[in-house]
């Protein structure tokens, strides 16, 4: 199938802080062509913290493409293209909820929005958390608080949590990990 499509071209639309618009220019096998959206980012990751209680830490804060506040897992931009997940979500645990930890352990890897745009965001899970400091960038405000799992899946079962990374990160790790008392 790749076969059948080519892009001949890509340009630049937009320039961002955390992301770049590109009109692509594709050719099919049939010949005819066509202009697609394309949004370049360069990867994220994000974390689960566990509480030795079995509760997972959760962030609470704004987010200007909804208007609104949500409750997500910390997560963040990777700082540079090569960044290891490991490594950004290790900050992010520490900079958005004031724990850090040395146990992370990979749980998944998902991509956003395949249709347009290439965000790749690389989840862990952090366990025997330690506490620390919130080190949190001058235009972020989040407030901190940990929930069980139950609340977390009736929250998304709610439709109170919409966020993709929180539900694929609160489910697979559901999935993964409860249950076996030697994990859990």
């Amino acid at each position: 199938m790749s076969g059948e499509v080519k892009r001949i071209g890509r340009e630049l639309v937009y320039e961002g802080k955390i992301l770049n618009v590109y009109k692509d220019h594709m050719k099919f096998a049939n010949g005819n062509t066509a202009e697609w959206d394309y949004i370049h980012h360069d990867g994220a990751a994000a974390v689960v913290p566990v509480m030795d209680d079995g509760r997972i830490l959760m962030v609470r804060q704004y987010r200007n493409a909804l208007e609104r506040e949500t409750l997500e897992i910390p997560a963040g931009k990777l700082d540079t293209p090569g960044e290891q997940g490991i490594v950004c979500s290790r900050r992010e645990l520490e900079e958005e909820t004031g724990y850090r930890s040395d146990d992370l352990e990979w749980l998944l890897t998902l991509r956003t929005t395949v249709a347009f745009c290439n965000e790749k965001i690389e989840i862990y899970v952090a366990r025997n958390l330690i506490p620390s400091h919130q080190n949190l960038d001058e235009d972020e405000f989040v407030d901190v608080k940990a929930y069980s799992v139950e609340e977390l899946k009736e929250m998304i079962f709610a439709g109170k949590i919409e966020d993709s990374k929180t539900i694929a990160a609160i489910l697979a790790y559901d999935s993964k990990y409860r249950g076996r008392p030697e994990t859990a």
